[in-house]
């Protein structure tokens, strides 16, 4: 469990350091141009790395699980879209309300249903904190227009 925490912190800190840099960031006219750099410096990064852990059968993998591949790109596309509009018209506080729905897209839809991960009684109560926390932070918001 231990392991599963710190690398969900190392993730948690490189969202955070992108919402970092694109909230410090100037409005764009192309709404579009910060993401792209973005992901070229982090596509760079992922290069050296890979060219690092190179192996004999890397162009053989990638030939048997491009079409995962394009199913993953289009959903960093997604998320960076999600996040360019969530945080330039909200803030970063909203996270919350991203964080909450990932957790029933990624860990519910995709854990659960497409891949039957174990589910347990724990599972469904964590969840319905999840919600609980966004109900909570609606209320919050609606408090502080007052």
């Amino acid at each position: 469990m231990s392991k599963a925490v710190l690398f969900a912190l190392l993730a948690s800190v490189g969202n955070a350091l992108f919402v970092f840099g694109q909230r410090g960031a100037t409005k764009p006219e192309n709404p579009f141009l910060f993401t792209l750099f973005a992901v070229v410096v982090c596509g760079t990064l992922f290069a050296i790395a890979a060219f690092i852990f190179k192996t004999q059968n890397d162009a053989n993998y990638v030939f048997v699980n491009y079409k995962n591949i394009l199913i993953s790109g289009f959903g960093f596309f997604l998320t960076f879209v999600g996040f360019f509009l969530l945080y330039s018209k909200f803030g970063a506080s909203y996270y919350i309300i991203y964080g909450v729905l990932s957790i029933l897209t990624t860990s519910v839809v995709v854990g659960i249903f497409l891949y039957n991960e174990p589910f347990n009684k724990y599972h469904m109560m964590s969840i319905g904190t999840a919600v609980l926390t966004v109900c909570l932070f609606w209320v919050g918001q609606i408090k502080s227009l007052k």
